[in-house]
């Protein structure tokens, strides 16, 4: 079997490594995972899944210590889409050897040339740059700007369509100028793309690309098929880079609470609780270490995986995913735009759904009480309280079927970057350093 998937997903993955697209997304995210990973241990000191820890702080920081906490975290998630257009538009320049730097900036500017600058301010419209565009929900649509306006500023220089200057000029003189036309030819391009979307019903291309994309959830209810049919499409758009429980949660989130609060009421009255699916089945059941169940990947990349490249991350990311904080690996190992992960990461989450469904409605578990608790608590504790320790136990069995199911892709990955760390080994011997060189036997 796993031969097999090894002869599909092998070549599949050495085609899709050699796209010079995907090549600059893979190294344009790698900018911002470091930042993500500091950000991430921040937001974990702030929400850890004690009862009393805030208050318990606050009696020496104050009151209002968390939200200090927030902010390296708000500094990096919050503007993750910008260090990945810069980084995007800086790794794809590379490919089509121009400027490298000129074509982050027009790639970058681009991008907030499509961007509306108005945020509601209760009844009143204010200028600024809205920080749900910035952060993770502008990501698809930063790729396809920084993509178009390196291919149009790289067409325009190659055509020779640039100022130059005469010699003796500082080059950093010569590389402004020869800028220069390209640039405008960009803006000029972007300004029109603009306008045009102004004219649409939508008025702009991020309020359009996001309507587009909850289109196909509008009838979605709250059923096991929904519920299905939901999670594929958060986890779909989290593998394009997207945010997807923004995107499914401002949907759903509407349907699952009411529930999970007849739960709670009929928790407190002492009758049967009414709804299987409820918020907290969809937090605590169906994903295990954020996005993906990941907590699962990396247990299976640690028994596994001998490449350098995995062992590292996931001894970083192990500790933020037993908390739910998992962008490290989804956005460092890549899992975005990753097609060997691509088929776990998918099926996981819905393998759980349909097992905890089950579970719950033949009485082996009981349903979630309905009782709030923080994102963040880990598995197996957050069973214990929303269900009791069958919830708990269920949890447990699900974390190990899916790392049986992220392990033969897992293995995938691990012989991929194994090879590549030999290719990139075997360069660096044939590369000749002055250093070998010996003046004794002269």
């Amino acid at each position: 079997m796993f031969n097999r998937m090894e002869r599909i997903f092998m070549p599949l993955a050495e085609r899709i490594g050699k796209n010079k697209y995907l090549i600059a997304i893979r190294d344009g995210f790698l900018l911002s995972t470091p930042l993500l990973i500091i950000g991430s241990f921040f937001l974990l000191i702030a929400n850890f899944p004690i009862p009393n820890w805030t208050e318990f702080w606050a009696q020496f920081f104050g009151e209002n210590w968390t939200a200090y906490m927030a902010k390296p975290t708000s500094a990096t998630f919050d503007i993750m889409a910008i260090l990945a257009v810069i980084g995007i538009g800086y790794s794809f320049s590379e490919q089509l050897e121009v400027d490298r730097l000129a074509g982050a900036v027009v790639g970058l500017v681009a991008w907030f040339l499509l961007m509306p600058f108005k945020i509601a301010e209760g009844d009143m419209m204010i200028t600024g740059i809205p920080l749900g565009w910035v952060g993770s929900k502008g990501i698809f649509v930063g790729i396809i700007c920084t993509f178009l306006a390196v291919h149009i500023y790289a067409w325009v220089t190659k055509k020779g369509w640039v100022i130059k200057m005469p010699a003796g000029v500082p080059p950093t003189v010569t590389k402004s100028f020869a800028a220069l036309i390209p640039s405008g030819v960009v803006m000029l391009v972007f300004f029109l793309i603009n306008v045009l979307f102004a004219l649409t019903p939508y008025h702009n291309a991020f309020d359009f690309v996001f309507r587009f994309l909850q289109k196909p959830l509008l009838s979605l209810g709250n059923t096991l098929g929904a519920v299905i049919i939901a999670m594929g499409f958060q986890h779909l758009f989290w593998f394009f880079g997207i945010n997807g429980g923004s995107i499914v949660g401002s949907i759903m989130q509407p349907i699952l609470t009411p529930l999970s609060v007849d739960n709670l009421h009929a928790l407190q009255a002492g009758l049967p609780l009414p709804n299987v699916i409820n918020q907290q089945f969809y937090d605590l059941f169906t994903t295990f270490g954020g996005c993906g169940s990941t907590l699962s990947m990396l247990i299976a990349m640690i028994l596994v995986c001998r490449s350098k490249r995995i062992k590292d991350l996931s001894k970083i990311s192990f500790v933020p995913a037993l908390f739910g904080i998992n962008e490290p690996v989804v956005f460092g190992l890549p899992i975005v735009l990753n097609p060997i992960i691509a088929v776990p990461f998918l099926l996981t989450p819905i393998v759980n759904i349909i097992i905890s469904y089950f579970s719950m409605v033949s009485g082996l578990v009981p349903f979630c009480s309905g009782v709030q608790m923080p994102w963040t608590t880990p598995v197996v504790i957050s069973g214990f309280l929303t269900t009791g320790w069958r919830g708990a136990l269920l949890q447990l069995v699900l974390l190990i079927i899916g790392v049986f199911i992220y392990m033969p892709f897992v293995k995938m990955m691990d012989k991929q970057y194994q090879k590549e760390s030999e290719q990139a080994a075997d360069s660096d011997e044939d590369d000749i350093s002055l250093d070998d060189l010996s003046f004794d036997d002269l």
